[in-house]
């Protein structure tokens, strides 16, 4: 009986039972709040339509549902092993990673030129969503080998393009960026592998990188590291650091045969969570035979490098959001199957006891979970179509202004979903009750994958110093997030909203503006420190503005379907406006708390003496 939770144990992990993604959300997010189809006005997007974003995004859901879905478990519970120096993955990867390869994957957002779909990266987003929320460790790989492609597509030679680019967006080869050393971590000014020009003018690498993903692996016959290094006579510190690109193994001779060159994986590091991608150390020139190619011009590595870095902050954003609504998905089924107590108030304890979505306060976690889902979902869609306009759109104003836009909310878009998704993920298993900590039902797994993402790709405490030291101080950033925000005031007054929250959402505005200025001030002052003291809350206060801007437009879509006499999802659209409710009711009014740590500069933490602890 779908009442007794030992009969529905394992249906955890049937994929038709789990939708990953809201369908309807997805569309809603697309066409209603957001017109995608409106991008196909662009050159770049001309020979695209709904009909084909639609068919993209139906393949990847199949494929998600299906074998990706189906593999998850296994490849949780089975790793990638350590095997003679060389790493095995799980057998279900070969399967996963033709399919991927076949649907286009790797290049979807490139263009038709070198052998891409040229698809927007708004419907792109959607599609990697629903991979990621199926089985992220498998979509590892496909995410990393595109962003590296994407590198030398951007600035690599022609003979670059021809031998490696190509290889790895077809699907032959795969990718890894490999930045960080044991001794520097994310402090990348301190690395120390080398790169030395040879008589063919190829490089001789030496070095060693840690926790490079999929550095390593049986699942094709090559893989490309897209490193850092310095060349001799490089000037210290960021300014000199150069990118190369570094072959698992190099042609022969007779430019056919593969051989080995001298790139070793020394270890395998065993994480808590994505277990299917293994995280490597990996070793360049120990028998100094490793060639690279420089990419690029010298000393120009880590500009370059950043565009990788940017696009997996993105993929980690995505990731933690896709991750975030699996369990959601799986929390609700749970709720609306597992009956246990009655409502308050009941006097007859032999009446039927009921499910628990009756609950309230299992609703109130439900609730939790959809606002963070689909207004973090929201956002992404968001940052995903100023992405589109700042490399596609032909006026160039138009390109810069949403450049501006697009380099501000990246901090948000990868840490929001890091640090709230793994709150919602625990949410989704304190639904689950006892069962949630069991092996038996995949909370407890979603949840260890979440944690690894308010790490990768910088931690929560690196993207908030990179907002308030650098980002939202950036030439016409701010005033160009603050237009959009007034066009959606605009937009919701046009509709039945609560007034209450349009003047929030104003007063919140113009309390983070304001205290923005203050701490520009403090920094030109001298007080660097006390600027900067509290930039995790400001990332925090900034992030909960951002959403409820989010919850904003969609509760405007929502108000305006609901007027409209003939809709027949009113379920839908009600659940839209209870969760901006939420957001504005629960999450806008932390923004004072936050603002003052901020103005006050609370120093506890910062006066704490390292002996006192």
């Amino acid at each position: 009986m779908a009442s007794d939770p030992r009969a529905c144990m394992m249906r955890g992990a049937m994929a038709d039972q789990n939708p990953l993604l809201s369908d309807r959300d997805v569309d809603f997010q697309l066409y209603e709040v957001g017109d995608a189809r409106e991008l196909c006005r662009l050159p770049a997007f001309a020979e695209h339509s709904g009909e084909t974003f639609d068919l993209f995004l139906r393949s990847a859901r199949s494929l998600a549902r299906g074998l990706l879905f189906a593999a998850y478990r296994p490849m949780d519970a089975e790793p990638p092993r350590f095997v003679d120096g060389r790493i095995e993955v799980h057998p279900a990867m070969r399967a996963i990673w033709a399919q991927m390869a076949e649907l286009g994957v790797l290049g979807a957002t490139r263009p038709y030129a070198v052998g891409g779909q040229q698809l927007p990266r708004t419907v792109a987003i959607m599609a990697e969503a629903y991979l990621m929320a199926a089985n992220l460790g498998a979509y590892g790989y496909a995410g990393l080998t595109s962003g590296a492609a994407h590198l030398i597509e951007a600035f690599g030679d022609a003979w670059l393009k021809d031998q490696f680019m190509r290889r790895m967006y077809a699907g032959e080869w795969t990718g890894t960026m490999a930045l960080t050393e044991p001794q520097a971590g994310s402090s990348l000014g301190d690395i120390t592998t080398r790169a030395t020009l040879a008589e063919d003018g190829s490089y001789r690498v030496t070095g060693h990188k840690i926790f490079i993903s999929a550095g390593d692996h049986d699942l094709t016959e090559n893989v490309v590291h897209m490193t850092l290094a310095r060349l001799d006579g490089a000037p210290p510190g960021v300014k000199g650091i150069s990118l190369v690109a570094v072959p698992r193994r190099r042609f022969a001779a007779d430019g056919v045969t593969l051989e080995d060159n001298d790139v070793s994986t020394a270890g395998m590091i065993h994480k808590i969570g994505w277990k299917g991608l293994p995280s490597l150390v990996i070793n360049f020139g120990e028998r100094g035979d490793c060639r690279g190619w420089l990419v690029g011009e010298p000393h120009q590595g880590l500009s370059y490098m950043f565009q990788m870095m940017n696009e997996a902050r993105i993929m980690v954003g995505v990731n933690g959001i896709a991750t975030a609504s699996v369990a959601y998905h799986e929390a609700v089924r749970y709720a609306r199957e597992r009956r246990q107590g009655r409502p308050p108030g009941a006097r007859n304890p032999q009446a039927p006891q009921v499910p628990i979505v009756a609950h309230a306060d299992v609703r109130r976690m439900l609730l939790r979970q959809k606002a963070i889902v689909e207004g973090g979902l929201a956002l992404l869609v968001q940052v995903a179509r100023y992405s589109d306009l700042a490399e596609h759109a032909p006026e160039p104003a138009v390109r810069q202004r949403n450049q501006r836009l697009l380099d501000l909310l990246t901090p948000v878009a990868k840490s929001f979903p890091a640090e709230r998704g793994f709150e919602s993920n625990a949410l989704a298993l304190q639904v689950h009750g006892g069962y949630g900590y069991s092996s038996e039902y995949l909370p407890e797994a979603w949840l260890r994958d979440q944690k690894l993402n308010s790490i990768h790709e910088g931690t929560t405490g690196i993207h908030g110093l990179d907002l308030l030291g650098r980002r939202v101080f950036a030439d016409g950033a701010f005033v160009a997030l603050a237009d959009e925000f007034k066009a959606a005031i605009a937009d919701a007054r046009t509709v039945a909203l609560p007034v209450v929250w349009i003047e929030q959402f104003e007063l919140a505005i113009a309390t983070i503006a304001t205290l923005t200025v203050e701490l520009a001030r403090r920094g030109q002052a001298g007080e660097a420190e006390f600027m900067v003291r509290h930039s995790a809350d400001y990332l925090d206060l900034f992030s909960t503005l951002c959403i409820a801007w989010q919850w904003l437009r969609q509760a405007t879509v929502a108000a305006r379907a609901l007027q409209a006499a003939n809709t027949d999802d009113r379920n839908f659209y009600e659940g839209k406006l209870c969760a901006a409710q939420y957001w504005f009711a629960t999450e806008l009014p932390r923004i004072d708390h936050l603002v003052r740590l901020c103005q006050e500069g609370e120093d506890s933490y910062a006066r704490m003496q390292p002996d006192w602890f």
